[in-house]
């Protein structure tokens, strides 16, 4: 293409200047016009919490900075429709181009390919790159062309597959499109209001948004932090982890630069014969891993947002008691160790992974709080919120993935304490009220003496919780929990109406839990089959280009044995219809409003807690009106979603 070419960038979370393939792109061809667009109405039920958008405007201006110094400047849009706003920009500057890295999550694949399509009528020539991931989910599929339902050998196939080593060029100018439309400032933009900016400052203390702080942070981890990963890791608190995250999810930092810096380093120490290296490197490369594996289950499993992947929760009896979630959000639920990393959530932003994985393994397993309650909770809380890594780690802890924790498994919280936090120190930075407590008696203070508590001034119930449920209480509630469940499942299953298999036969130890079968046929009954690599019924576009699951009517059309249809993502046909990612849009509706956030403001909650969510009516379109919802019927019992979870 011509230097004549007039290119508009679309940013999205892909916020650096570096090894950023659509804008090396677009850089080869003539004047660009870098554009980030923000239609909060899009957003729907997943609008991002105070601490996320914080993050998203430093991230923005710091990017609008490295741009000015090539010769353009950031385009700032806040709309009613992203596809306005962008015919908008391709009217007033003559662009015939449009460019962007692509994403993976169900209401991205949706919107994007709506862009396209209707770009495409116009004659607008639409790219898009792989700027977030080592292979595209469509790329990677077992030896029977099938795509992977487990971690393990998903990983160990990435692995073995062939990696560009090398990055997008970083451009050194950018001749500028010229054009007359609105532009906002970031201030305009609303992403952070004035009751938010005391608590906004002092995440600044501990966090520096943008790319270039991103590879700093990346090389400072690499170079100091790396070698003990492994061991430094098993302790919650202090900075026992990489802090890349936020980095990664907003596209600050290109994550082949992260695996390649931690190759190097592994390969150095293979050399050296350094074993705490290769442990390490090798465990935070199965960290990227994990990243690459949840955007890989979004986009060829894209109902994984609002149903399980296994179908085994279908009949779960889960409880929707508010004041337990309310205990729970606030850090009160009387077991310290959870109710440290809950108000660390709350103060922070972050919290360790280790401890996300406590908190909500005692929100599912303890409280039997719905799955997606907790989801919705971290993507509205945390800073590093990505849609995909929490789905991925809530169905992991709820028993949802075929590798994931068994159902039953319910672990002691005092016993994570004493293992994570043995000398109760990340405890008593969160729970001052038993910053006096004995490390003997600290992560069960219900089982001290008296005099011990008196001491240490605390006085159970009044000010520190008792435990809102004992731990035998919670195994009991969670047996019987189960056994309801099968019931259910197995009732339906002799009518010859539910494709999933329940082993019964099998119990947990004393406790009369029963595991589910993790057979063949049991994962091949209860997952439908995503082909990767079968025959292509027609081949348009480029074969580089974004694909799109094609999920045909999955959920409400099954086959007369009770088994889903196969489901297909048509091999090198990069635009198949995307009515058919979530099947029957109509069937797939069901009217719900969303939990009230404690982690926005009053402002910000209005659009946080609309009943709106994303759906694909006719026309591939996000609608803005409508109330339908993707439905959950196959998972979970509805809570009462119109009863808005009480302020604190």
């Amino acid at each position: 293409m011509g230097s004549s070419s007039k290119t508009i960038v679309w940013f999205r979370r892909d916020l650096r200047i570096e090894d950023n393939p659509a804008l090396a792109a677009a850089a080869r061809d003539g004047s660009v016009l870098p554009v980030y667009i923000w239609c909060p109405k899009e957003e729907g039920q997943f609008y991002p919490g105070r601490v996320s958008r914080w993050w998203l405007k430093e991230s923005l201006i710091h990017l609008d900075q490295s741009l000015r110094s090539l010769g353009v400047e950031l385009v700032l849009i806040k709309a009613e429709s992203t596809l306005d706003a962008m015919l908008e920009c391709i009217s007033a500057t003559g662009a015939n181009k449009v460019v962007f890295n692509r994403l993976y999550d169900p209401v991205s694949l949706v919107r994007d390919h709506n862009i396209k399509q209707k770009l495409g009528e116009l004659n607008i020539s639409v790219h898009s790159y792989n700027g977030d991931l080592l292979y595209e989910p469509w790329e990677v599929y077992d030896e029977k062309g099938h795509a992977f339902t487990t971690f393990a050998p998903f990983w160990d196939k990435c692995l073995n597959m062939h990696m560009d080593p090398a990055s997008f060029p970083t451009p050194w100018r950018l001749v500028p499109a010229t054009g007359s439309f609105k532009k906002f400032s970031i201030r305009d933009m609303g992403l952070e209001n004035d009751s938010e900016k005391s608590s906004n400052d002092l995440l600044k203390r501990a966090w520096s948004p943008g790319w270039t702080n991103a590879n700093k942070a990346l090389t400072e981890f690499v170079e100091q932090h790396l070698l003990e990963y492994s061991i430094c890791r098993v302790k919650v608190g202090g900075n026992s982890t990489s802090l890349l995250s936020p980095y990664l999810h907003f596209g600050e930092l290109s994550v082949r630069k992260v695996f390649h810096s931690v190759q190097m380093k592994l390969m150095v120490w293979a050399n050296e014969g350094n074993s705490c290296g290769l442990e390490s490197a090798n465990m935070y490369l199965r960290a990227i891993g994990f990243r690459e594996y949840s955007r890989y289950l979004c986009f060829n499993f894209p109902f994984t947002h609002e149903r399980s992947l296994l179908s085994n929760l279908k009949y779960f009896p889960w409880n929707s008691d508010q004041t337990l979630f309310k205990a729970w959000r606030q850090g009160r639920t009387g077991y310290p160790l959870v109710d440290a990393g809950m108000r660390e959530l709350w103060a922070t932003g972050w919290t360790h992974n280790r401890m996300r994985v406590i908190v909500a393994s005692f929100c599912v397993k303890f409280l039997l709080l719905p799955w997606r309650w907790g989801m919705k909770y971290f993507w509205d809380t945390l800073l590093d919120a990505d849609l995909e890594c929490d789905i991925l780690g809530w169905q992991y802890i709820s028993g949802s993935l075929p590798d994931g924790h068994v159902l039953h498994r319910l672990d002691d919280p005092e016993l994570q304490g004493s293992k994570y936090d043995p000398e109760g120190e990340y405890i008593r930075q969160w729970l001052p009220e038993l910053a006096r407590m004995p490390a003997e008696w600290i992560h069960h203070p219900w089982d001290a003496p008296a005099t011990v508590l008196k001491a240490a001034g605390v006085e159970l119930g009044f000010n520190y919780p008792k435990p809102v449920v004992e731990m035998d209480t919670a195994r009991e509630n969670l047996t019987e929990a189960i056994c309801l469940m099968q019931g259910k499942a197995g009732a339906e299953e002799t009518n010859g109406t539910n494709e999933v298999l329940v082993d019964s036969s099998e119990k947990g130890g004393n406790t009369g839990d029963t595991r589910f079968d993790s057979s063949e046929n049991f994962r091949k009954s209860s997952i439908p089959e995503v082909v990767l690599n079968g025959k292509p019924s027609c081949i348009t576009g480029s074969s580089r280009d974004q694909r799109v699951p094609s999920m045909q009517n999955m959920t409400n059309n099954l086959l007369p044995n009770g088994k889903r249809p196969r489901i297909t993502v048509e091999d090198r046909t990069p635009e198949p219809n995307v009515n058919a990612c979530y099947g029957n849009t109509e069937a797939l509706s069901v009217q719900e409003e969303d939990l009230c956030s404690t982690a926005e403001s009053s402002s910000a909650k209005k659009q946080a807690t609309s009943s709106f969510s994303f759906c694909v009516p006719h026309g591939c379109s996000v609608s803005s009106k409508g109330k339908e919802l993707l439905d959950c019927k196959s998972s979970d019992v509805k809570p009462p979603w119109n009863e808005h979870v009480d302020e604190e």
